[in-house]
């Protein structure tokens, strides 16, 4: 009895072994891509002429991760939060190396508030009412195309 005991002790440190060997290893990939961009499904979003090439963030883990990691990102493109209900919402650009720009969103289209981010700060922007929908485009994007406050967007969110 003694002996399969000691057999059942070594075997059980192996397997004990084994298996933190694998949680580190589950570990150290996620934690590496959490290092590496996300990419997501694209969908378009009109703002008046311009196109925009949405990313979707739909999960909360998709949007935890947003933009991060992001070297650089093309001059019309974009990523779209969607969230299950309106809420004031906050972002900050932890781990986000590119400035950019945030519109929250309304139901409707409405642009509600935007306002300009920048690279790796924790400060927090939120929306000035709850929203659904926040949008971040490369920052001084929504400037550069006259979009302020109340303009509307259109696309697939907001048809009904």
């Amino acid at each position: 009895m003694t002996c399969i005991n000691a057999r059942f002790v070594r075997r059980l440190g192996r397997l004990g072994l084994i298996a933190s060997f694998c949680l580190t290893a589950l570990a150290t990939t996620s934690s590496q891509a959490q290092d590496a961009p996300q990419r997501l499904r694209s969908i378009p979003l009109q703002a008046g002429m311009h196109v925009i090439d949405a990313e979707l963030a739909l999960t909360p883990e998709q949007r935890q991760i947003g933009l991060m990691h992001r070297r650089d990102m093309p001059a019309n493109h974009g990523m779209l939060f969607v969230f299950e209900s309106p809420q004031v919402q906050c972002f900050w650009m932890k781990n986000t190396l590119l400035p950019l720009s945030i519109a929250f969103i309304g139901d409707d289209g409405g642009v509600v508030n935007i306002t300009d981010m920048k690279p790796l700060d924790e400060t927090s922007h939120c929306s000035q009412k709850p929203v659904r929908y926040v949008l971040e485009m490369n920052q001084g994007w929504f400037a550069k195309k006259g979009i302020k406050p109340g303009f509307k967007l259109s696309g697939a969110p907001w048809q009904r």
